[in-house]
């Protein structure tokens, strides 16, 4: 801020600067002259002559900025030329009272101290632009004892009170401040039903009207609060509409639900995969944003982003949505080359439920901890979380740690001996992954189209046979790791310390060391079978080489993009009414054909909660001829002589 706008707030005008006796000289005229165009002079000494003639001389070449001021004529005695009374104020020319409030003097009362009448003319001046600001400032009500207040003072209160509103984050030194999510708030600049975090509002987005989207606090308890989304009966029966519409396998009949319903998450979520199936990623990716937006402005009063405090169950499916919506944008962001953003997507997701993890998000954090080059978030989160967690038993942390302790001892701004330890560390870190996977080397050299020499691949505890030997599950792991991380290792140097350990490793084990055979059983027993968890992570990221490696179990299953692989304890807070056809009321024939097969339908019939167009109806005919001749195949007529039973309830016979 320049110094003239620092006087402006100050109220220091040019001119308004503190003034000795001698900063401002008049000059005089004769005694004669001076009777001649005013009253006499006071005891004070002779009569200055008008400031406003042509005698004024100002030293000060600011002085006449104000020259109406000047040019009111002197002031003697509490007299004005001009016959009005006024103050005679000079240096403390107000009494306090006992109170301490200013006091003004009576008219004509002049102070004992009142020094040569040069003197009083200055200060009278003085002390009419001061009053002015006075009166503009307990206007205002800013007034201090001294008319001013120091502007750094109101800088600093401006400061910390904006700083009380967005806290900088602490020091990470406990679990709750690794899942803190860092958040910088930008201006907004369109105003908005509601100031959000997580997205910005575009102009082309619909008008927003509330869908019926709310959250409540189940229960707070040991320092967490437990949220859920609630849905009204409104948004419910648009629910049901967007199932019936994933039913059809037809994207244009989410594309007329979202017409009458803009903000439904799920229908934005759908409809965004197809949109990124189509390659429009522009689209996809606002349609993500327009979702979060409405989860947003749906949030409790006591909901926090960023105190990782809050806890959402993901059995609900209500809950699901924003899961589900973080993860797609966060997505979006990596791929646009915003990995410290994604990064705190990742966080946040795994606040939201840690001890569960419903996403599996700690088999993607280390991945975007060093593509940030946040080496310090991801080396605290494994020390915090090893004890209880057991992160060195997941591939992707066994070989990530060691490499972000490698990348930070490459950093030349630390201090020797911390380089020296971190390289230490992050050698005796890798050794120990690559003995309890050995199966993760040789894929990973190939990805980063690496020639491993014959002392390597001639080894049997590195050679195909570690790779073929290791449990499925940790197959998927490891596929999982290495298509989504194998360009960090492409670094000469890194090839270089990883070639070295190698080495290292192979003398152990040609040297029996017994934690090769430890590790071995290990493996053996802790990756029999893959948590669901793993399986929805798999799904999402879209992986190939992991989604390969799927159980059968999986990809026999039907996924839904909108809610992958729910949970088998699923807490439903409604359930879809069943779903009848209006055809079926007014139609015998249909029912009946309905009742011997469930999956049949005739032309006319529409899905009531879709809105799919139904089939023509020539598909109709052939489809209700086919269902006859099926229903016929299976028929077997007695003999009209067999003798007839009463109660036979089983006159027909089936195949």
């Amino acid at each position: 801020m320049s110094r003239r706008a620092l006087r402006r707030l100050r109220g220091e005008q040019r001119g308004q600067e503190p003034l000795g006796p001698g900063a401002l000289q008049f000059g005089f005229r004769d005694d004669d002259d001076a009777e001649e165009e005013g009253p006499k002079p006071g005891p004070g000494g002779p009569r200055p002559r008008s400031p406003g003639k042509e005698g004024v001389r100002v030293n000060n070449r600011f002085e006449l900025i104000n020259i109406e001021d000047v040019e009111e004529g002197p002031v003697v005695n509490g007299e004005k030329s001009d016959g009005l009374r006024t103050e005679v104020v000079v240096s403390g020319s107000k009494r306090k009272s006992q109170s301490g409030s200013a006091e003004p003097r009576k008219d004509g009362e002049v102070d004992d101290r009142t020094g040569p009448l040069e003197q009083s003319n200055v200060s009278g001046k003085l002390r009419k632009k001061k009053k002015k600001q006075k009166n503009k400032k307990s206007s205002a009500g800013e007034t201090s004892e001294n008319g001013l207040e120091d502007i750094d003072r109101i800088l600093e209160r401006i400061e910390d009170s904006s700083g009380s509103l967005h806290p900088s984050p602490p020091l990470l030194s406990s679990r709750k401040h690794v899942l803190y999510v860092e958040h910088r708030p930008r201006p907004r600049q369109r105003v908005y039903p509601k100031c959000t975090w997580l997205t910005t509002p575009k102009n082309t987005w619909p008008r927003y009207a509330k869908p019926g989207l709310s959250m409540r606090l189940l229960e707070s308890k040991k320092g967490l609060s437990f949220f859920a989304f609630e849905h009204s009966e409104e948004y419910q029966q648009t629910q049901h509409k967007f199932l019936a519409a994933v039913e059809s396998m037809e994207p244009n009949n989410i594309v007329v639900l979202l017409q009458t319903s803009p903000y439904h998450v799920d229908s934005l979520l759908q409809l965004s995969d197809a949109c990124r199936f189509q390659d429009d990623q522009e689209m996809a990716r606002d349609l993500v944003e327009r979702a979060l937006y409405s989860m947003e402005c749906a949030f409790h009063p006591l909901f926090s982003l960023t105190s990782g405090t809050c806890r959402l169950d993901y059995r609900r499916p209500e809950n699901r949505s924003f899961y589900l919506a973080l993860y797609k944008q966060m997505s979006f962001l990596e791929k646009r080359g915003c990995p410290r953003t994604a990064l705190e997507y990742c966080k946040l997701i795994l606040s939201l439920e840690p001890d569960e993890d419903p996403l599996c998000m700690l088999l993607l954090v280390d991945h975007l901890a060093l593509r940030a080059r946040n080496y310090e978030y991801l080396i605290h989160l494994f020390q915090e979380w090893e004890a209880h967690r057991n992160l060195s038993q997941l591939p992707n942390f066994a070989f990530s740690v060691p490499l972000a302790y490698f990348l930070l001892s490459q950093q030349a701004d630390l201090p020797e001996e911390e380089l020296s330890s971190a390289r230490e560390k992050a050698s005796l870190l890798v050794r120990q992954a690559l003995i309890m996977f050995p199966g993760v080397l040789m894929p990973l050299l190939e990805c980063c189209s690496v020639r491993p020499d014959a002392a390597v691949t001639c080894h049997p505890f590195f050679g195909p046979s570690s790779e073929i030997s290791q449990p499925p599950a940790l197959s998927q792991l490891v596929s999982l790791y290495l298509g989504r991380s194998h360009f960090l290792w492409k670094e000469p140097s890194i090839m270089s310390w990883l070639e070295e350990n190698v080495r290292a490793v192979l003398q152990a084990v040609d040297a029996g060391d017994p934690a090769v055979a430890e590790c071995e059983s290990r493996r053996k027993v802790l990756y029999q079978r893959a948590p669901r968890n793993i399986h929805r992570h798999v799904v999402l990221s879209e992986i190939k080489e992991a989604v390969a490696a799927l159980p059968p179990e999986v990809t026999t299953q039907s996924v839904m993009g909108f809610d992958p692989l729910p949970p088998s304890d699923t807490i439903y807070s409604y359930t879809r009414p069943e779903r009848l056809s209006p055809v079926s009321h007014g139609n015998t024939i249909a029912l009946f054909f309905r009742s011997l097969l469930p999956s049949y339908s005739m032309e006319g019939e529409r899905q009531e909660d879709g809105g799919a167009e139904g089939l023509d109806h020539n598909q109709g005919l052939n489809r209700l001829m086919l269902a006859v001749r099926d229903m016929m195949a299976t028929f077997h007529f007695h003999d009209p002589e067999a003798p007839h039973e009463d109660h036979a309830e089983g006159d027909g016979e089936w195949d």
